[in-house]
This record gives C-alpha cells, structure tokens and sequence, in this order.
C-alpha cells in the first residue's frame, strides 16, 4: 500500500470515528430529552409555582406556627425543597417553614436575569408575597445565601424578624481568610441540555445525593433529586451566580447584620485553625450582631450540616427563638 493510499485509509477511519461520535451524542441527547420530559409529568412540584418576572418559582412550604422560617439555599443545591427535607420536617413541628427554589433550582424555571443580590433577593420577596406567605420571617440561609441574607436584612430590616446561618458564606469572609471568590467556567452551562449531567448520574449517583444515614430521605425523594439533577446540573443560573459572587461581595462587604438583629449560626467543628489562627468560628465572631441571643453553634459534620444535624438544629432553633420572644 503506497503512503497516499495509507494516510487515506487513516483519515476514513478518524471520519468514521468522529460520524458515529457525533452520532452516539445526538442520540443520547434524544434520549435525555425525551427522559426529562416524561420525569418533569411525572415528578410533579411539591409546592406551589408563583410567577416572579415572566417566569414560575417553585415554593414549598409545611407547619404551621408564629414563627414563618425561610430556608434559602446554597449555591449548587439542585433540588433545595428536597435537599432541606430532614431538617423543614423537624422545623415545621412548631413553625411554618418556607422553603425557595430561586430560578434555576429545584422546580423553578430558568431566567435570563443576572443573578445579582438585588435580583435574587428581589426575586425571593416577589415570591414569598405572591404566595401569600407574610412576613416577618426568620431567614434560614445555607453557604452562599448567607449574603443574599446580609443584604435582605439591611435593605428590608422590618421583614426580617432573625437570622439563622447553616455554614454560610458572608461578604468579608473573603477578605478574613485572604481568599478569592469561587468562578464556575462557562461551558459547564451545557452540562444539563446536552446530557452530560444525566450521564454523570446514572454513572455516580451517589454523588448527586445526600451524605446522609439511611432513611434520612425517603425513596421517592432520593429518586426526584436524582432526576432534577439531570434536569438543571450546572445550568446557566448557577454558573452566572457562581461568577457573580465577586460582584456581589463587593456591593455588600460593608454591611453588618443590624445591632438589634437575633443572629444564630451554625458551623462545622473545626480542630485546626490556619497559620493566623484563623478559622470558621474567629470569622463569625466578628460578623455575629450585639444581640444578646446572637450566638454560634458548631458541630461535626459536612458543610451541609443539615443532611446530618438536623434534630439538634431544630433544639437551638426553638430555643433561639423563645428566647426572642421572651425578651420582646
């Protein structure tokens, strides 16, 4: 075989590769969209959708009490109505417990707003009114909603009655530690419409669910985040918010929560500190408001502290809360 006939027959076989590449992927990409259509009828939302600038929002809420909690998600959480289950079951024994999908979460449609903590939080207090859920509330916020928190409580102070952090993320941690704002590349966008997180959670589900003890979360819940994680993966939201955290610290790092406001926060137990001495705990110290019930609260486990800790949560939380009722 003469050279020219050889590199020929090399090109053929790499053409033929790549056709039935492209091929496999757009099959695949049938397959995945025709899944999630007959899981989203399937899969109905636990909640309610209102409808907040054009587009729905996914609203859960259970219990019935004085005191109206509003959990509010860390950023990832693909299903954050599911993923607070343990922990809004235990709450809602004697509150009224609110959880909100932002847009590109959970139930909740896709938007082409920019995901800035005007936005967002304007988008939160659109949702809590067309549910007809009234305030004020206690703000109960995970990880990077802990600056969506800061924000709410300083520009709608009279709406927020306390604050209760689960690990979260506030707009000086950044300068504490030294550290800079996380940033999400932008094609993990295509993630979910293409079928890439589908396939990564057939492959690795148990990365796509809880850390948690058996029977934490029920089957039909386990079953629902594996879907919805197929469903909005790393959609567009989320990556826009990832990269706009920076942007959003700056426009809230010197805010404090108000003096007058009650701050728990719950963190993980931490045995070492950085060379500075720094560590979870200093850094909330500095951030807690004069309340006299403002405290921190650590305990072992996993930055999702509520996959785990959700009964002793709900301890201090009832005893937070009479303790600001006792002294109102």
């Amino acid at each position: 075989m003469t050279t020219t006939k050889r590199k020929l027959t090399f090109l053929k076989i790499i053409r033929n590769i790549f056709v039935f590449f492209v091929v496999v992927c757009l099959i695949w990409a049938v397959f995945h969209h025709t899944k999630t259509a007959f899981e989203q009828k399937k899969y109905k939302p636990i909640g309610q959708l209102v409808e907040v600038d054009g587009k729905n929002m996914h609203v859960y809420s259970k219990g019935d009490g004085e005191n109206t909690v509003v959990l509010l998600s860390g950023l990832g959480t693909t299903a954050p109505a599911l993923d607070f289950e343990p922990l809004v079951n235990e709450l809602a024994k004697q509150n009224k417990v609110v959880v909100i999908e932002n847009f590109g979460y959970g139930w909740s449609d896709i938007t082409n707003r920019e995901r800035t903590v005007e936005n967002i939080v304007g988008e939160i207090r659109d949702a809590l009114k067309k549910a007809n859920i009234e305030g004020p509330y206690i703000l109960m916020p995970h990880s990077i909603s802990g600056i969506y928190s800061m924000y709410y409580a300083n520009q709608f102070p009279d709406e927020v009655k306390a604050v209760i952090g689960i690990d979260i993320t506030l707009p000086r941690a950044i300068q504490y530690f030294n550290e800079s704002a996380p940033t999400m590349p932008q094609y993990l966008r295509y993630v979910a419409p293409t079928g890439i997180a589908r396939l990564a959670v057939y492959l690795a589900p148990d990365n796509f669910l809880p850390l948690a003890e058996e029977d934490t979360y029920s089957e039909e819940n386990l079953k629902m985040t594996k879907a919805i994680s197929a469903w909005r993966g790393y959609n567009k939201n989320v990556v826009a918010e990832a990269n706009e955290i920076n942007n959003n610290i700056d426009k809230t790092v010197e805010l404090n929560f108000p003096n007058d406001m009650p701050v728990l926060i719950f963190t993980t137990k931490e045995d070492k500190v950085n060379e500075e001495g720094k560590s979870n705990v200093t850094f909330y110290e500095t951030q807690l408001s004069n309340h006299s019930s403002s405290k921190i609260v650590t305990f072992e486990g996993h930055h999702y502290l509520h996959w785990t800790r959700y009964k002793e949560m709900n301890e201090h939380v009832t005893k937070f809360t009479k303790t600001i009722e006792n002294q109102r």
